[in-house]
């Protein structure tokens, strides 16, 4: 379905884009700089640089040989063909403060310190999801954007996916799913690293050390990729609770945010989880391969699974959220969405907008996940008009911290394996102090915990 087709059929979302189409990007020419060049690093900023005549004033990465790339890929995409300045410490990049945005492209376990160092140097951030590995640390985050009076997207893009857009104000707005009494959402990738590779020492091109940060320091150990390198820190890390919150802290916050988003959902009262490491037990991975979380919002359960062996319950869906009503059905992902009603009624299915045609660098870009990228292009002027207007984006950090902090309850909850009940106003487990020092995260000297 190319653009034209789709807005012809898709109003909602058709309005939605050319809201933010007609504002006046070109008047806009902020300096960006970039904390994190890695993959997802670059095609954040490269969406940024397509609908916006940015300058790329500075990029920030403890690989060298990735920073070097980052530098010459931008230079070849800017306007004025200028490398950006390059720094292996996100902090001497701050003290230049000459920054209007910051982007946050870091593994998970560095989204905290760099996002509120940007605040307070001045800078509007777009940070990657999940905001924070702990509650304390997403707590700090939302208090420092508040208090420098900073704008904060987060990288849940689905709030800005054009065929999400419509199917939220096609189907669940006019009422055409009725009561909803059910959502499960789901992810069935086999994503789980199962590997059991070698310690080896770390390049002389990365700063081991800096990488690791205030995370716990773990043997240099990852797969070898296709030239035999091993390379942690693009990936492997993702295998380990030392760095991140697992399948759930990946996957289920894209979803359980959409959800949310789509039914204007505020934080879950309870949360329930189980599961574990119950089928691929040889891999080092400490991560769950198999879980099932319950988010309670008091009349309406969300309840995600994710299972990394096995097939997909729905090969059409393996990750993606269902909306259970009494007049029917709606399955939503990254890539279409399905209305079934209940009884008689019109099906009806749309798919994601595909803009190679007007963009068609996105064809040759390595590693691109095409269908997300209108979701992007979107998604990073819905930030640039907030950053004019001084105003809160669609996936403002407050949202970002209630949809990352519920996924880290669930784990909590798995981990001391009872039900949690969750006070939003005092950011505390009710009644419970065993889960309430899981709250927090010991940092590893000479890293400082943010506070509130």
């Amino acid at each position: 379905m190319n653009r034209r087709q789709f807005i012809a059929v898709s109003s909602a979302a058709g309005l939605a884009m050319s809201a933010a189409d007609s504002f006046a990007f070109a008047d806009m020419k902020p300096r960006v700089g970039l904390i994190g060049t890695g993959w997802y690093g670059k095609c954040d900023l490269v969406r940024l640089m397509q609908v916006a005549p940015v300058e790329v004033v500075s990029l920030c990465d403890v690989d060298k040989k990735m920073l070097a790339e980052a530098a010459e890929m931008v230079s070849q995409r800017q306007a004025n063909k200028k490398k950006p300045r390059t720094y292996g410490d996100y902090r001497e990049m701050l003290k230049e403060k000459d920054l209007d945005i910051v982007l946050v492209h870091t593994p998970d376990h560095w989204h905290a310190l760099p996002m509120i160092a940007a605040v307070e140097a001045g800078a509007d951030v777009y940070v990657q999801k999940p905001i924070s590995t702990d509650i304390v640390e997403g707590q700090a985050m939302l208090a420092a954007a508040r208090k420098h009076k900073r704008v904060v997207q987060v990288g849940t893009q689905r709030r800005s996916t054009p065929h999400l857009i419509d199917a939220r104000d096609r189907i669940i707005k006019p009422g055409l799913l009725g009561k909803i009494g059910l959502v499960e959402i789901q992810c069935y990738y086999h994503m789980r690293n199962k590997a059991t590779p070698p310690v080896s020492k770390p390049p002389e091109y990365l700063d081991y050390e800096m990488w690791t940060g205030p995370a716990p320091l773990r043997p240099y150990d990852a797969p070898p990729n296709a030239k035999g390198v091993a390379l942690p820190h693009r990936g492997w890390w993702r295998a380990f609770k030392e760095y991140g919150n697992g399948i759930v802290g990946d996957m289920c916050i894209h979803m359980l945010d959409t959800v949310r988003w789509m039914l204007d959902l505020g934080w879950p009262k309870r949360v329930s989880s189980s599961g574990g490491i119950l089928v691929q037990k040889e891999a080092r991975s400490n991560i769950s391969d198999t879980q099932t979380a319950t988010f309670d919002f008091g009349d309406l359960p969300v309840v995600w699974q994710h299972r990394t062996y096995g097939h997909s319950a729905d090969p059409k869906y393996p990750w993606g959220a269902t909306f259970y009503g009494e007049k029917g059905t709606l399955k939503v992902s990254v890539f279409s969405y399905d209305f079934t009603p209940f009884g008689k009624g019109e099906a009806i299915h749309r798919d994601y907008l595909d803009e190679v045609d007007k963009y068609p660098e996105d064809k040759t870009e390595a590693d691109l996940e095409i269908p997300v990228a209108p979701a992007i292009r979107v998604h990073m002027k819905d930030f640039l008009k907030a950053i004019a207007e001084r105003s809160k984006p669609v996936a403002d950090i407050e949202q970002g911290h209630i949809s990352t902090a519920s996924c880290i309850l669930a784990n909590i909850a798995m981990d001391v394996k009872r039900t949690l009940t969750w006070d939003a106003e005092k950011h505390q487990i009710v009644g419970d102090a065993e889960a309430n020092k899981l709250l927090r995260r010991p940092y590893r000297e000479p890293w400082v915990h943010p506070e509130v």
